[in-house]
């Protein structure tokens, strides 16, 4: 768009390409909002103290200005017209004073008469706002000059210059250059005159996606969410798009399957009405935070920031984060637990504001701004001596600059307490409100936090075993979305590994464990004890063991008879209370056996049961005697240990099987929640209540419930493969077809394949259909749903050597109607006209004046016998040149005349094949693309229907489809790149 179209009465056109599934939905509601003829809302930056600084130097500079009257000319532009006289004053004294470094003192511009309030400009002054000025910050970026000529060609990142060596080539524009040297700020090369290139990268800050667009996002999630909760939801959601807005039936489907899949997976679409948090387990045992926020990366840039430095208070940890336009994840580590819907709360809307500042000075977008601001406030001059000033000096400059105004930010951590002190400074003052107002929305966070607070925005938590659709793009966000120093190979979020393509019904599953996962992990983390030592070991680690548990286990009561007779264990029961372990039997009534616990660990349930009974009556070991434990801390220690063998349990069965309320084991578990020990939701499927599970057993849950899935799409073996194309291909002779109207279908799966001619009435036809007849092939042809051709070519092919190469020519049967894209496939014939015997010449012109002729027709105008005219048949057969109407013509070349049937006679029997070439019927040449005959399309772009149709049939004739697998085709097949692309484009459409 832009200047597209730019005259009178000319309307600008543009073109939209969306590179993720998130960007197709972006675009959509681009359009939607244009159509409803919406407009961003274009904000004017109040008060820019850098700039000001700047206009400031350049009026002194060029006269003599009254601090009042220069005053009152700054206040008559728009964006200064709130300035005060206080801030105006500060910004003329930082022009005036300048700061001082250890180099000297620096940026002073005008001299200041404070006494008669008169400003007047300083040598130099002139000269740097003339050079230096602009409100377009510097990119660092390096020239790429030209030798000998000295030519300025181009521009490349500061990065890929530092990066690249002497002797490399990469491209610009169109043409290739080779690196001779890199020197500061500039990289000269030279023509490489078309070697292969590399590409080079710049790197910037794009701007954040408009609260408007934000709102038209979440407009058309909630309108595509009503749709799909109707009956016909994705029909009713597809036309809305469709009609509408005005999206092609391709890009409306992607939209509509993706956001269903996200739908299925998430409960409901995520809105700027209904926020949701998404957390799931990693491949390192950590797990990933996801919150849905479509408010734009300005907001969600600033709720990411609040949230980490509020994290790294709670729980002593620097989190990786990462923030977009619609999300937000936060790298977890195994030491994190916590109920996922509590994170909304983890904020205040009246107290966000000074966290963020602090967030936002450890973040790599502080210094960025404060090196822009630095250099449009002339404080650090672009150019000095008449040559700009290098980026890597700028930068050096711009950290003394800090040192002098803003000591703490540089400081070493170790000797800081609290917080950072922000110092009353012009330029810092500046890049704070340029980093909480344009790099992010702090406004706009306040409000969000407030409308949760009162409840106008909902929150939705989902626990799931792997990332939602609508987490993939977060989860793969490019650094630029980084709200750490963490480079992109250290990311935790690379350890998540989601699942490529998931439809509606796969998606609704994410948020479900499996039953039998759990059971497994139920039973390995209980305690196989084969002796009374290993039982005390499982004593020891669970706590305590129920004697439900103990009947379970055959041989354990044998063991525990043992130890109580060592003084090793004993059995406790509360005789102030119900003993614990004692539950009412559902049928009789009666109580069961108390519970039975190590000896080192009786002071624990000393300190939960005061009056404690023990039978037998031992004591503890005196090393384990010695600590006093209190009440709350020795419960808690109990229900780690129960927690660590359980797996998932409620907490009335923990209750229950300790004899203690059910409000004590809640205090319990929500300390361990706090230490990250334990993690609470709905696990076991038709279990209602809310259950606690050690969170290493939790990780393993959702391991093995990914783990199962996996297996489900493993790759098998070469062996199994074989066995599945032999079913696939009815070559099994349980799968074998029978009767004239299976060729047709396995004609259609081999299409393209080529064998050699002797071999498919030989052994590929036969093995295929039970009791194969030569005639069903003949009729196949003859019907014209059926044709034989060669579509490989070689330089000897058209050898005139008889019916020797006829046997060994490679030869493909094909449905007619798809015989034009295969033809279009395949390369032209090798052999030239002039190339082949003069019989076979012969044989060609007629047929060229004639058009297609039968047999006889063919000897009677040539005027050659009957056998030369058969050699040059098999010469052009063999060149792919020409084809009968019927597999009879070819069936004769590959048969010697001597075992031929007779045309008459006898009576030929019905499965006695056709061996006359008289029987073959019309012979016509091959038509084909002309050699020479340019392309219409471009190089670079494959035939696109030819490629997919050759998808389709490699896909019907093996059913699985990979890169190897074209090493059993022709060569002439486009290449896999092609091929690749149009797989996923139909992978794409579902």
């Amino acid at each position: 768009a832009g200047r597209a179209s730019h005259q009178v009465g000319g309307v600008p056109k543009a073109r939209i390409f969306a590179l993720s599934r998130d960007e197709l939905v972006e675009c959509t509601a681009l359009l939607d909002a244009v159509r409803r003829g919406e407009l961003d809302r274009l904000i004017i930056p109040p008060k820019p103290l850098d700039v000001l600084a700047q206009q400031i130097v350049a009026e002194v500079a060029a006269k003599e200005w009254t601090e009042d009257q220069l005053f009152e000319l700054v206040r008559r532009a728009y964006p200064y017209a709130t300035l005060t006289q206080g801030e105006f004053l500060d910004v003329v004294r930082m022009v005036a004073d300048g700061y001082s470094t250890r180099r000297g003192h620096r940026a002073a511009y005008i001299h200041r008469d404070a006494v008669n309030g008169v400003l007047r400009g300083r040598r130099g002054s002139r000269l740097t706002a003339l050079t230096s000025g602009g409100a377009i910050p510097d990119n660092a970026d390096y020239n790429v000059v030209l030798e000998p000529a000295g030519q300025i060609v181009g521009t490349v990142n500061e990065d890929f210059a530092v990066e690249s060596l002497a002797g490399d080539i990469f491209q610009l524009g169109n043409t290739s250059y080779r690196i001779l040297r890199v020197e500061a700020g500039r990289v000269r090369v030279d023509d490489a005159h078309g070697q292969p290139p590399t590409i080079p990268f710049w790197l910037g800050e794009a701007p954040a996606r408009t609260a408007e667009l934000s709102h038209a996002v979440s407009r058309l999630r909630e309108e595509i969410s009503e749709r799909l909760n109707e009956e016909d939801g994705k029909q009713a959601a597809f036309d809305q798009v469709v009609q509408d807005i005005g999206l092609s039936a391709p890009a409306a489907g992607q939209v509509v399957d993706y956001l269903a899949a996200g739908q299925a997976a998430l409960g409901t679409l995520p809105t700027q009405k209904t926020i949701i948090f998404e957390r799931f387990f990693d491949e390192s045992g950590g797990m990933q935070l996801v919150i849905h926020s479509p408010f734009g990366s300005r907001i969600n840039r600033a709720w990411g920031l609040a949230l980490r430095k509020r994290f790294c208070t709670k729980f002593n940890f620097e989190l990786q984060a990462a923030a977009t336009e619609d999300s937000i994840v936060l790298s977890l580590s195994t030491s994190h637990s916590f109920p996922l819907e509590s994170v909304a709360r983890y904020l205040n809307s009246k107290t966000v504001r000074p966290l963020l500042v602090q967030a936002m000075l450890d973040a790599p977008m502080f210094g960025a701004r404060w090196r822009w601001i630095a250099g449009t406030s002339l404080a650090l001059p672009r150019f000095q001596g008449g040559k700009k000033v290098p980026a890597p000096l700028q930068r050096m400059r711009a950290e003394d600059l800090m040192a002098a105004v803003f000591p703490d930010q540089i400081a070493c951590a170790d000797n800081l307490v609290g917080d950072r002190e922000i110092p009353d400074h012009p330029l810092v003052a500046q890049a704070v409100h340029d980093c909480l107002h344009e790099a992010m929305d702090v406004e706009g966070l306040e409000r969000l936090l407030g409308d949760i607070e009162s409840g106008r925005v909902a929150v939705i938590a989902r626990d799931l075993t792997g990332p939602s659709p609508m987490a993939q793009e977060i989860l793969t966000a490019r650094p630029y979305a980084y709200l750490d120093d963490a480079p992109l190979e250290e990311r935790r979020a690379q350890a998540v590994m989601g699942r490529r393509w998931l439809d509606e019904a796969s998606a609704a599953d994410l948020g479900r464990l499996d039953a039998a996962a759990i059971d497994r992990v139920r039973g390995e983390a209980w305690p196989e004890a084969t002796n009374a030592d290993e039982l005390h070991d499982a004593l020891l680690g669970l706590g305590f063991v129920t004697q439900d548990e103990i009947d379970r286990q055959e041989s354990w009561r044998g063991f525990l008879d043992s130890l109580a007779m060592q003084r090793r264990a004993t059995c406790v029961a509360d005789r102030a209370s119900q003993p614990p372990g004692r539950v009412k039997a559902a049928k009789t009534g009666a109580d069961e056996a108390a519970i039975w616990v190590a000896a080192e660990r009786l002071p624990q349930f000393h300190a939960v049961y005061p009056n404690l009974v023990l039978s037998p009556a031992i004591e503890a070991p005196a090393e384990f005697a010695e600590r006093a434990w209190a009440r709350d801390d020795a419960l808690v220690e109990i229900v780690r240990s129960r927690l660590e063998g359980l797996g998932p349990t409620t907490t009335s069965a923990i209750a229950g099987s300790m004899g203690l309320p059910s409000a004590d084991i809640e205090v319990a578990l929500a300390k361990l929640v706090a230490e990250g020990v334990v993690m609470s939701g709905l696990f076991t499927p038709g279990v209602g209540e809310t259950e606690w599970c050690d969170r290493s057993l939790l990780a393993r849950i959702h391991r093995n419930t990914v783990k199962r899935l996996r297996q489900e799409i493993e790759p098998v073996s070469s062996q199994d493969f074989l066995r599945f194309l032999f079913r696939w291909q009815h070559v099994t002779p349980s799968e074998q077809r029978q009767g004239p109207d299976a060729l047709d279908a396995i004609i259609a799966q081999l299409q393209g394949f080529e064998a050699p001619a002797a071999a498919w009435e030989s052994e590929i036809l036969p093995a295929r259909l039970e009791d194969y007849e030569f005639t069903w092939l003949d009729d196949l042809c003859l019907s014209g749903r059926a044709i034989w051709t060669r579509l490989s070519h070689t330089a000897n092919s058209g050898a005139a050597s008889g019916r020797g190469p006829i046997r060994t020519t490679p030869v493909t049967l094909l449905p007619r109607r798809s015989a034009p894209l295969w033809t279009r496939a395949a390369p032209p014939p090798a052999v030239k006209i002039e190339e082949l015997s003069s019989r076979a010449q012969a044989v060609v012109e007629a047929l060229r004046s004639h058009g297609a002729s039968f047999y006889d027709e063919i000897v009677h105008t040539t005027g050659l016998l009957r056998t030369q005219v058969e050699d040059a048949l098999a010469e052009l057969v063999a060149a792919g040149l020409v084809a009968s109407d019927s597999f009879a013509g070819l069936r004769a070349l590959l048969t010697p005349s001597e075992k031929r049937k007779p045309l008459g006679g006898t009576k030929r029997r019905r499965r006695s094949p056709l061996f006359g070439i008289e029987e073959a019927g019309r012979w016509s040449l091959v038509k084909r693309t002309p050699p020479g005959v340019p392309s219409k399309r471009a190089y670079y772009e494959p035939d696109q229907d030819m490629v997919e149709h050759i998808v389709h049939s490699l896909l019907r004739r093996y059913g699985v489809v990979f890169w190897r697998l074209l090493q059993r085709e022709a060569a002439w097949l486009p290449p896999w790149r092609d091929m690749l692309r149009v797989l996923r484009r139909l992978e794409a459409r579902g």
